[in-house]
């Protein structure tokens, strides 16, 4: 026989005062929090004072209910709790549950056939409340570990790390041995295995990854989730190749996006017994949020795709307006470099273009070292950006024989209230135009005028030269077609203004560019459409 019971209020003790029931509650609930050698003595005391109330001399209580610790303990007669042999002839009850469960435990008694039913009910209702109990703030903090979980995985936008976050995570959450997630293809093959709980090395010595058969199959084809005690005596089991960990439990739940599956969550060996009821709704769970995850990492690695290739045509944009049409004008006015040294008298200019190609070609290479080092480069620099639309102007002029008109005085204001971005694109389209205009026009004459117009800063180009028919290239479309064309309407329009080209009264072009000025600069903007207000 044990110790008398000590004293209330000392550590580990429950109240012998109390009524039996509400003894050994206390009693359960402190040995499932801590499950010691000292609160096992205030279970097997709680039972002892139920056995004096009820005319009971002896007892063995076995509790086998996850989560609640194993119990096993005898008191009275039968302490030391005797073998399974000295049972036979003991009263033996099995602890039911209200909640569905199958066994809670088992129940021996020495006792007078009227003393059992009152012992029997009392324990059974302390056991089923204690394991109530733990379930509930079992499943609470298995919520919690789910919430913690998914956003972890959710905070996580590399698809691979998401992947690898999702079986293990749900491994932990849900005390497996081995995880995995199977991503199938349109055919239900498998196209990617992410495992967790089983070595690099291991895994290697497995070899290919599975195939989509057997119980991985039924769950990629019905798309619903199958729990099994024992795979190996599962009526659609394929077997394991080689080298596979052996598993017995399994539970394998579908991850579904929108109707769609996306992957599968493979989970064997539950520690400590057959996977429950309760882990498969917090798997399933756990797969909803793990197929938003997937999802959203999915979308994300598109939009840096798409980021990049935004950035290639970007950086195509700017070497085609910025770079390439000042290599060309470099060599443009070298063309006549080769007759004038031959010219006794054109000697002297002859030199001096070479030194400005120079100059210019130097100036070249600066704005290749910025694209380089991944920055954009910004024409002119910390130049004032009237000047550097008044140099483009000139270098025209030198390079090729052309009058040029400029008026800049109305728009120049504006110009200079315009963010770098802004300002560096209408550089961009002014040179992309006097370009155009020395390569293909013909002209003989050209006007560039800035001006303010009720708050919107135009841009308009003129010249007299050959010129082609608008109606040939009508729409976004078609300017996408003529490279030149389709980058200035990009930059204009990517600005918020809009992007025309005219044929005026008589021969040549006219291009106008639109652009609504910040607010607080001249007067009120006006809102432009895409195609823009082609007016002057």
């Amino acid at each position: 026989m044990r110790d008398p019971v000590p004293s209330p209020g000392e550590p580990g003790t429950t109240r012998p005062e109390a009524f039996p029931l509400v003894r050994i509650l206390e009693a359960l609930e402190a040995w499932q929090r801590e499950p010691d050698d000292v609160h096992r003595d205030d279970v097997a005391g709680a039972l002892e004072g139920l056995l004096k109330v009820a005319g009971a001399r002896g007892a063995v209580l076995e509790v086998c209910a996850p989560p609640l610790p194993e119990l096993a303990l005898g008191v009275g007669t039968l302490d030391p709790m005797p073998g399974a042999a000295e049972r036979t002839g003991l009263a033996s009850f099995a602890l039911g549950s209200h909640d569905g469960h199958d066994t809670l435990g088992r129940l021996y008694l020495d006792a007078p056939a009227g003393s059992a039913e009152a012992v029997v009910r009392t324990i059974e209702v302390a056991v089923d409340a204690a394991w109530s109990r733990a379930a509930v703030h079992g499943r609470a903090e298995r919520l919690a570990a789910l919430e913690a979980s998914t956003r972890a995985i959710a905070a996580e936008l590399d698809i691979d790390r998401v992947l690898q976050l999702i079986v293990e995570r749900v491994r932990d959450l849900i005390g497996a041995s081995y995880a995995a997630l199977g991503i199938a293809d349109a055919r239900g093959r498998m196209e990617r295995f992410i495992t967790s709980g089983i070595s690099p090395e291991a895994r290697a010595l497995i070899g290919d990854a599975p195939h989509g058969r057997g119980l991985l199959g039924l769950i990629i084809r019905d798309a619903r989730t199958v729990r099994a005690p024992d795979i190996t005596q599962h009526p659609e089991r394929y077997g394991f190749p080689d080298n596979h960990p052996v598993m017995h439990s399994f539970l394998g739940v579908p991850v579904i996006v929108k109707g769609r599956s996306v992957g599968n969550l493979y989970l064997a060996e539950k520690q400590g017994g057959a996977f429950t009821e309760d882990d498969e709704r917090l798997t399933e769970m756990f797969a909803v949020h793990a197929g938003i995850a997937i999802e959203n990492a999915r979308l994300h690695d598109q939009v840096q795709r798409l980021a990049i290739v935004e950035e290639r045509e970007r950086i195509g944009k700017d070497l085609h307006d910025g770079i390439i049409q000042s290599i060309y004008a470099v060599g443009l006015s070298l063309e006549d470099v080769p007759e004038l040294v031959e010219d006794d008298g054109g000697r002297d200019e002859a030199v001096a273009r070479v030194d400005r190609a120079i100059d210019a070609l130097n100036l070249v290479i600066s704005d290749i070292r910025s694209y380089i080092l991944r920055l954009r480069p910004t024409m002119g620099g910390e130049e004032d950006p009237v000047e550097a639309l008044a140099r483009l102007v000139e270098e025209l002029g030198m390079h090729a024989v052309i009058d040029l008109e400029v008026d800049l005085d109305s728009g120049a204001p504006l110009l200079r209230s315009l963010s770098p971005d802004r300002r560096s694109d209408i550089l961009f389209i002014a040179r992309e135009a006097l370009s155009n205009v020395a390569r293909h026009s013909g002209a003989t004459r050209t006007e560039l005028v800035l001006h303010d117009d009720q708050g919107d800063l135009v841009l308009r180009i003129d010249d007299n030269g050959r010129g082609f028919d608008p109606a040939e290239v009508p729409g976004p479309d078609a300017f996408g077609r003529h490279q030149g064309i389709g980058n200035m309407r990009d930059r204009a329009v990517g600005m918020g203004g809009s992007f025309a080209v005219e044929r005026p009264d008589g021969p040549g072009t006219r291009i106008i560019v639109r652009v609504p000025a910040p607010s607080g600069a001249g007067a009120p903007a006006r809102a432009t459409a895409a195609t823009g207000d082609s007016r002057p």
